[in-house]
C-alpha cells in the first residue's frame, strides 16, 4: 500500500441523488448477505452438523469482529489500495478490495461446509467478517463525506438498510432454501456471486482521480496487489487465531465452560479504560502527538470534543442495539427447535421478513427528517422490544407458520426502524475530518457489549431458558430510554485546528 496525504474531505465523484440511492442501496445489499452467512446462516449449518448449543454461543464471536474495526478503520482513511485506487480514489478502492476478500472467504466457507474441522470454519468465518467490516467502514466513509446533513443522511440511510435488509432476505431465505435441497456448499456459492455484484458497477463509474494508466491496467493492478494483501490477511489470521485456540486449551476453556462472567468482566473493561483517560483528553492542545497521530488521533478527537459526556454517549450506543444483537444469534435455533423446518424458516424469512424491514427502514429514515432524534430513537426502542418479545409469544403458539410470519415480521420491523434511526444518530456524531475512523469507532462499540454477550448467550439460554433470554433482551431494548433527556443537552466543542 502507498500512503497518501490524508485530507480533511478527500476528493470524490459528485453522486446525483437517484444514483446516489442505487449506489448505496447496491452497497448495503453486498455488505448485507455475507453478514447473514457468518452469523445467522452458519449458527444453523453448524446446528444440523450437531454443534453444541455452547459452541454455538461461542461462533457467536466471529461477529466481534466489526466491533474492532475502529482498529484497522485509520489505514482506511491514511493509505491507499495499489491499483484500484489510482483510478478509483480511496474510498471505492477499498470497497473493490474488500468485495474480493469477500468472494474469496465465502468461497473457502462452501468449500468446508461439511465443518469437519470448527478450526478451519472458524478461520474462514473470521476472514469474511473481516472483509464484510472493510467494505462497511469505507462505504461509510464515503456516505458522510457526500452527505454530512441530518436531511440529507436520512434517505441515504433508508437505500443503504433498504438494500441491506434485503440482503438479509436472500441470504436467510434464499441461502436456508438452497441448503434445504441443495446443500451447504451450493448456498455460500451462490451467496458469494450475489455478492460481488457491485464490484462491475464500482469498475465501469467514472475516475475520482486517475493517476495515470487506463482503467483496465488500473484494475489488474488492484487484483494481483490485492491478492497478496488478502493472502498476507489470512496469514496474520491464522496465526492468531491458533494463539487463542491454545491459549484457551491452556486455561481450561471447552464446550462445557461457563463464560458468562468472565465476559461481562471484559466487558467493563472499556468503560473504565475512558472514564480514566477523559480528563487528560480533554486537556490536550491540537499540537499534542495523541491528537495528531494516525493511529489514535481520530479517537482521541472524539473525547476531546465530548469531554465527559462522551461516557454518556457511549452507553447509549452499547445499549441502544442490545437486544437486537443478542436475539439474533439465538432466535433461528429457538425457532428450529420449536420444529419449524429450514424451508419454513427462509419464507418467513423472505417476503414477510424484507417487507417488514423495508418498511421499518423507511419509517425509521423519515422520521428523523421530521421529528427530533431523541423522539425518534425513543420509538425505535419500543419497536425493537416488542420484535424480541414476539419470540417468547411465538415459544408458546402451536406450531404454524402464519404465527412464525407475525413473530418474524413484528422483529424485523423493530429492527429496521430502529436500524435507520441509530445509523443517522451516529453518522451525526462523528467530525467531518476523520469520517471513517470515527463511525467504525462508533458503531464498533455500539456493538461491543451485545456481541460479548451474545457469545454466552448458550450458556445464558441453558440457566434462564429461552422465555427469559428473549424476556432479557426485549427488556435491555428498553433500557437505553432513560438516557435519551441528557443526550438532548450534549454538544460537541468546536476544532480549535
Amino acid at each position: 500500500m502507498t500512503a497518501s496525504a490524508a485530507a480533511a474531505v478527500p476528493s470524490l465523484p459528485t453522486l446525483p441523488g437517484r444514483r446516489a440511492m442505487l449506489v448505496y442501496g447496491l452497497l448495503g445489499f453486498a455488505a448485507g448477505l455475507p453478514f447473514y452467512m457468518f452469523s445467522t446462516v452458519l449458527v444453523l449449518r453448524l446446528q444440523a452438523h450437531g454443534v453444541a448449543l455452547t459452541v454455538l454461543g461461542f461462533f457467536a464471536w466471529v461477529q466481534l469482529l466489526p466491533t474492532l474495526k475502529f482498529v484497522w478503520a485509520p489505514l482506511l482513511d491514511r493509505y491507499d489500495v495499489p491499483g484500484f485506487a489510482r483510478f478509483w480514489g480511496k474510498r471505492r478502492g477499498w470497497i473493490m478490495l474488500a468485495q474480493l476478500g469477500i468472494v474469496t472467504a465465502m468461497a473457502a466457507m462452501a468449500w468446508t461446509s461439511d465443518d469437519a474441522s470448527l478450526p478451519l470454519t472458524a478461520l474462514f468465518a473470521v476472514l469474511l467478517a473481516f472483509w464484510t467490516t472493510t467494505l462497511e467502514v469505507a462505504a461509510d466513509a464515503w456516505r458522510i463525506e457526500l452527505f454530512p446533513t441530518q436531511d440529507q443522511q436520512g434517505p441515504i440511510v433508508a437505500a443503504n438498510l433498504w438494500g441491506y435488509r434485503s440482503a438479509m432476505v436472500a441470504a436467510g431465505s434464499g441461502a436456508l432454501l438452497l441448503a434445504d435441497h441443495g446443500g451447504w456448499a451450493l448456498a455460500y456459492l451462490a451467496i458469494a456471486v450475489a455478492a460481488f455484484l457491485p464490484f462491475p458497477m464500482l469498475v465501469a463509474m467514472r475516475p475520482d482521480a486517475a493517476r495515470g494508466g487506463g482503467r483496465m491496467v488500473a484494475l489488474a493492478t488492484g487484483v494481483l496487489g490485492g491478492a497478496v494483501i488478502l493472502g498476507v490477511v489470512a496469514a496474520v489470521t491464522a496465526t492468531v487465531g491458533y494463539a487463542l485456540l491454545q491459549t484457551a486449551a491452556s486455561i481450561g476453556i471447552d464446550a462445557t465452560s461457563n463464560v458468562t462472567p468472565w465476559v461481562l468482566g471484559l466487558c467493563m473493561v472499556p468503560f473504565l479504560a475512558m472514564a480514566a483517560a477523559v480528563p487528560w483528553i480533554r486537556t490536550l492542545p491540537a499540537t499534542h502527538r495523541a491528537r495528531t497521530s494516525t493511529a489514535i488521533g481520530p479517537y482521541v478527537d472524539f473525547f476531546w470534543r465530548y469531554r465527559t459526556a462522551a461516557i454518556v454517549l457511549m452507553a447509549f450506543v452499547s445499549l441502544y442495539r442490545m437486544g437486537d444483537v443478542l436475539a439474533l444469534n439465538l432466535s433461528k435455533p429457538m425457532i428450529k427447535e420449536l420444529g419449524y423446518s429450514l424451508s419454513q424458516i427462509g419464507r418467513a424469512d423472505g417476503v414477510v421478513a424484507l417487507v417488514a424491514s423495508m418498511v421499518g427502514v423507511g419509517l425509521g429514515g423519515w422520521m428523523v427528517t421530521r421529528r427530533p432524534m431523541a423522539w425518534a430513537l425513543a420509538v425505535g426502542a419500543v419497536v425493537a422490544a416488542i420484535g424480541n418479545f414476539g419470540f417468547v409469544w411465538l415459544a408458546h403458539q402451536q406450531v404454524s407458520e402464519a404465527m412464525l410470519y407475525v413473530a418474524t415480521g413484528l422483529d424485523q420491523f423493530g429492527n429496521g426502524f430502529a436500524g435507520a434511526v441509530f445509523v443517522v444518530y451516529l453518522s451525526l456524531l462523528v467530525n467531518p475530518r476523520y469520517p471513517g475512523a470515527q463511525y467504525a469507532f462508533l458503531t464498533g462499540f455500539a456493538f461491543l457489549l451485545p456481541r460479548m454477550l451474545a457469545g454466552a448467550g448458550g450458556s445464558m439460554v441453558g440457566v434462564i431458558g429461552y422465555d427469559g433470554f428473549f424476556l432479557l433482551s426485549g427488556a435491555l431494548s428498553l433500557a437505553a430510554i432513560p438516557i435519551l433527556p441528557a443526550l438532548t443537552r450534549i454538544r460537541a466543542r468546536k476544532d480549535d485546528a
